[in-house]
């Protein structure tokens, strides 16, 4: 059954919680209640360890009990005839009637059904979950998806995802929701496709209620009740270009406090999302990788040097020029914080010497991405005059060495410079993950003249890209990034999916999976796109 979200479906149950659409098995809506009650939202997990694993699910109880009481359940079949594992944990209005336990005494590389049992007897749907291994690993299939923006188009990059049995860990590397108010998609949002609560979100109850209108959505539930993920958060999660201070999308004197909002985000994104509370994280894949959750946001990321003041001068080029040597380069600003950057320089020092590869997810781009100059060649005949203008900046900007966006590592380049030392100094072979921007890249990372590692930059889940106003033919969009930018080696400007990255000792692939559609909910694809980097080399072949 196709899942329609819309107001009705979305009643408000338990405090702040949300009686949602429920989904047993991932199979189908079991009903729309008012005020719904019982395991509302499916199952997740996350925080993926050899021995140890984070469950995930929500329970509303039918009574107005304050707290109550679940238990967790594992075991190595899906009919639980062979229980290894379990415990107990509390939940309450207090928290969204959201529940997490972390369940240790596992095996590692091991595959374990897990569900959840109420006070009333009543069960969860099952879900499934893989440990990470140890030892000598020969594979590992990593799926990585970024920016699903519900109202734009279905998640069918989800659905395909689940649908495989070769991928042993999602990796979600942000903008898993967007904060924006039905009012601001002007008439484009799909039908049955409008978000809750309609209005911006902004206070802790908007937050919630966001989330579980995204967590009702059936290829998203199925996703995470097939696989564990580990997910860090961008800037939607909270609000546009967020940094700790604060953010483009967030005025005070209409929005309020900024740290409020900012801890609200917080809170509700670790209430709903199979995460633990730590910022970073390390996970280790026996003798193959480490992987690295990051935190580019909300934590330690100084305010972006503002470009925008140049082009309001009487010579914007003279301006562009001191900007680059100056504010640009000021070796203060910091995307992870320095106690991050400490962490990972050291992290990337030690595992380097025992894991093969050094996989960083990441919110944002650290790939050097400047503007072609034939680019307003490419713009729709009907662009509107502050559109073109925005190009044309960004043309000028690029003749003076400066990139097009300041809002990721292209806008910190000391910062960009010391993780790419790190990277070097530790003699690791990095691979950089990472999301946000909508489209497909594939940067060979340099530093100092040097190579320094490879990145992987995915395409959004429904979320819209830069295709949107452009007219040209996506390959000479293509083809004019690349001629411009040295790091450049491969890009897709036009559709929408996921990746599946694929590490082997001495190999690790990546493949850009494009989905025929966002319109209509349907698992077909388009087609596929694969690069890979091999061991020792820290660039794309060829």
């Amino acid at each position: 059954m196709v899942l329609n979200i819309d107001r009705r479906s979305l009643i408000v149950g338990g405090s702040l919680g949300l009686g949602a659409l429920v989904l047993p098995a991932g199979r189908g809506l079991a009903a729309q209640l008012l005020g719904a009650s019982g395991f509302t939202h499916n199952v997740a997990s996350g925080e993926p360890g050899a021995d140890s694993m984070l469950l995930w699910t929500r329970y509303v109880p039918a009574a107005g009990d304050a707290v109550i009481r679940l238990d967790a359940e594992v075991a190595l079949d899906p009919d639980f005839t062979k229980q290894v594992a379990g415990g107990t944990v509390r939940t309450g209005a207090y928290r969204d009637w959201t529940a997490k336990i972390t369940v240790d005494g596992l095996k590692p590389g091991t595959v374990y059904w897990y569900r959840f049992v109420a006070p009333d007897g009543s069960k969860s749907p099952v879900g499934r979950t893989k440990t990470l291994p140890e030892g000598n690993v020969s594979r590992f299939n990593l799926g990585v998806f970024s920016c699903s923006n519900l109202p734009n188009g279905w998640f069918n990059a989800y659905g395909h995802a689940a649908e495989r049995d070769d991928l042993d860990l999602w990796l979600h590397v942000g903008d898993y929701i967007y904060e924006y108010g039905n009012a601001s998609y002007k008439g484009k949002a799909l039908p049955g496709r409008v978000v809750e609560p309609d209005h911006e979100m902004v206070a802790l109850a908007d937050y919630r209620l966001r989330l579980a209108c995204y967590r009702a959505d059936p290829d998203l539930q199925r996703l995470h009740q097939m696989a564990p993920m580990v997910a860090l958060w961008d800037d939607h999660e909270s609000t546009n270009d967020s940094w700790e201070g604060g953010a483009q999308n967030h005025q005070a004197d209409k929005e309020g406090d900024w740290n409020a909002r900012r801890a609200a985000a917080i809170q509700a994104y670790r209430e709903w999302m199979p995460i633990s509370d730590e910022p970073w994280k390390a996970y280790p894949i026996g003798t193959l990788a480490t992987l690295y959750r990051t935190e580019s946001r909300l934590l330690g990321r100084t305010q972006p040097a503002d470009i925008g003041a140049a082009f309001r001068t009487e010579d914007p080029d003279a301006a562009l020029k001191v900007f680059r040597d100056g504010a640009w380069q000021d070796p203060s600003a910091t995307m992870l914080g320095s106690t991050q950057e400490s962490w990972l320089a050291h992290a990337l020092k030690a595992n380097a010497r025992s894991t093969a590869w050094q996989l960083v997810g990441m919110g944002t781009i650290i790939g050097r991405t400047l503007m072609p100059a034939d680019a307003l060649s490419w713009l729709r005949p009907d662009t509107n005059d502050r559109t073109a203008s925005r190009f044309k900046n960004d043309i000028r900007a690029a003749r003076q060495g400066l990139p097009m966006w300041m809002d990721r590592w292209d806008g910190y380049p000391a910062a960009r410079a010391r993780l790419l030392k790190a990277a070097q100094h530790a003699d690791a072979d990095l691979v950089m993950i990472a999301g946000d921007s909508h489209n497909a890249w594939a940067y060979s990372l340099a530093q100092d003249g040097k190579p320094a590692g490879v990145e992987f930059a995915g395409h959004a889940v429904t979320s819209g890209g830069m295709e949107g106003g452009f007219a040209a033919d996506p390959r000479i969009v293509a083809k004019g990034f690349i001629a411009t930018n040295p790091e450049l080696k491969w890009a897709d400007t036009s559709q929408r999916g996921y990746m599946m990255i694929g590490i082997t000792p001495d190999r690790v692939t990546g493949e850009w999976l494009f989905m025929q559609t966002i319109q209509s909910r349907t698992t077909t694809l388009a087609g596929t796109h694969r690069m890979h980097v091999e061991r020792g080399r820290r660039a794309f072949a060829g």
